[in-house]
């Protein structure tokens, strides 16, 4: 089961969150040719997504990107208010290297996007890649953006992706002190990648944390999944209009759309178009766009 769960400290220094994820992923990736490091890096950035919700309180979409200047162009995650998390990237099928080498001189952005209704703009944040690895180069996004000390660890391995995170929350809404975050961190630097992959988090969190009052929340599931379903592509070609999907129809014999994301291919027939457009044409009433 694929889950997020978060806690706080009872004085209110610090906050976080574990993520476990062990469905969904292989088959976001399924569809598309990775080499191993890029699936890696790809499955490291979905698990990271549901950490970076924890202390953002909206209803919307937030994007991450890693746009670097080597072979490696984009590493794309994004996650949603109700949990739902995607990935993918645009590499070479044989791509391989570290971190370091895939995205060196790059830029990471983080982007809010708030459903229409709500009333908080969009906001984006871009930053210098720097660090070893995804997880360092998010603490340092939060360091420089948020002024928020942050600690992340992700770890991957086989079907299992997992993350952690311990954030300081600011000083003016606690009576705690630097040197109890400093203590704090230091108890979260010990945690190994073994612990991170194979620890639930209820047993995990006592393990770091065991004479300092914390309160643990529920769990909350995690849905790695992409939206990219027949209908949302259908009312994309909608919008487009009958007579240019028409012409693609006359040039190619069929429309094929493939999601960016997940790598599914779509394929609507002339007969599908048809019905297509016929929903949008209600007997008695005027077309609807």
């Amino acid at each position: 089961m694929n889950s997020l769960t978060g806690f706080i400290f009872e004085n209110h220094i610090a906050h976080g969150a574990f993520v476990e994820l062990s469905e969904g992923v292989d088959e976001m990736l399924g569809h598309r040719h990775y080499s191993p490091d890029v699936q890696t890096l790809i499955g490291e950035a979905i698990a990271a997504m549901p950490l970076l919700t924890t202390h953002m309180r909206f209803e919307g979409r937030i994007n991450l990107q890693f746009q670097g200047e080597g072979q490696m162009k984009l590493l794309v995650a994004q996650i949603n208010h109700q949990l739902q998390v995607r990935g993918m990237a645009k590499a070479p099928e044989t791509l391989s290297g570290s971190f370091t080498e895939l995205l060196y001189g790059g830029v990471l952005s983080l982007m809010m996007e708030p459903d229409v209704d709500s009333p908080q703009p969009a906001s984006q944040a871009l930053v210098l890649i720097q660090g070893g690895s995804l997880a360092e180069a998010l603490e340092g996004y939060f360091a420089r953006s948020e002024q928020l000390p942050t600690l992340i660890r992700l770890a991957s391995s086989g079907e299992r992706r997992c993350g952690f995170m311990l954030q300081r929350l600011p000083l003016e809404h606690t009576q705690a002190t630097d040197d109890d975050w400093e203590h704090l961190l230091t108890l979260a630097q010990t945690l190994t990648r073994e612990e991170l992959l194979h620890v639930d988090a209820r047993s995990l969190l006592r393990r770091l944390f065991s004479t300092e009052d914390l309160r643990l929340f529920e769990p909350r599931p995690v849905q790695v999944v992409c939206r990219c379903t027949r209908s949302s592509v259908g009312r994309m070609l909608q919008s487009l209009g009958r007579k240019e999907v028409d012409s693609i129809i006359e040039e190619q014999g069929r429309v094929a759309v493939t999601c960016e994301f997940c790598g599914r291919e779509q394929i609507f027939t002339p007969m599908d178009i048809g019905t297509l457009f016929a929903k949008l044409v209600v007997p008695g009433s005027e077309t609807r766009q």
